[in-house]
């Protein structure tokens, strides 16, 4: 097990923040998929890959309420979700005990190597500084099998651009959104020996003030 006291800053920062927010964010948001058919149907083509690739399991990281997890188990992937908050952790195995959730991290990932058939990582990889960002994805590189799939989706826009909140649901946090282009995030991506397969960017809908990115990577070779 990592031990939470030797976690990064922004690390233990997102984690308090999250804590603080986890049930007005699950009671917000507990499934933000629900009126989204775009990112329905990648996550639908995701778990297809995934499946003819590998009968790893995939790990969803940033689970958040869970229904992420949820959705992958019920198009047939095994599957497990990782969160860096304890409580939204605990919100989740609420909402679906019959799935695996647990508390971790993904700069530093409790699992052995070349062990997961996937990875989801939907929004949230936005709270990782940029230079911490090609290490979070060497970590996937390490974990995913080889021909392993992983699917991230972010905030985008046409410059790399740094928000800090200061509150939330009426709560007081401390969170750093990273708000990257996906020639970025796919640099850092190809650093880490990952390669993108298909990329997606849709404009924003109902209150929503950024567009959307969805990147489609995989792990080559051995």
């Amino acid at each position: 097990m990592t031990d939470p006291t030797t976690d990064p800053d922004f690390v233990r920062a997102t984690r308090t923040s999250y804590d603080a927010i986890a049930t007005p964010y699950s009671d917000r948001y507990p499934d933000s998929l629900a009126e989204q058919p775009l990112e329905r149907a990648l996550l639908a083509a995701f778990a297809e890959q995934v499946g003819a690739h590998s009968t790893a399991p995939v790990g969803d990281l940033g689970s958040g309420p869970g229904h992420v997890t949820a959705r992958l188990h019920a198009l047939g992937v095994p599957v497990f979700g990782v969160d860096v908050s304890p409580r939204m952790v605990a919100l989740a195995r609420e909402a679906h005990p019959h799935l695996r959730f647990h508390v971790g991290t993904m700069t530093s990932l409790d699992l052995p190597d070349e062990t997961l058939g996937g990875i989801t990582a939907l929004y949230s990889t936005i709270h990782i500084p940029t230079d911490h960002l090609t290490a979070a994805f060497t970590e996937f590189h390490r974990v995913l099998v080889p021909g392993g799939h992983a699917l991230l989706s972010f905030q985008t826009g046409d410059t790399d651009e740094l928000m800090h909140l200061t509150e939330r649901f009426g709560r007081d946090i401390s969170l750093h959104y990273y708000l990257r282009t996906p020639e970025t995030v796919e640099a850092h991506l190809r650093e880490a020996g990952l390669q993108v397969r298909a990329r997606v960017v849709r404009e924003p809908v109902r209150e929503e003030k950024r567009a959307r990115a969805f990147l489609l990577v995989r792990r080559y070779g051995g």
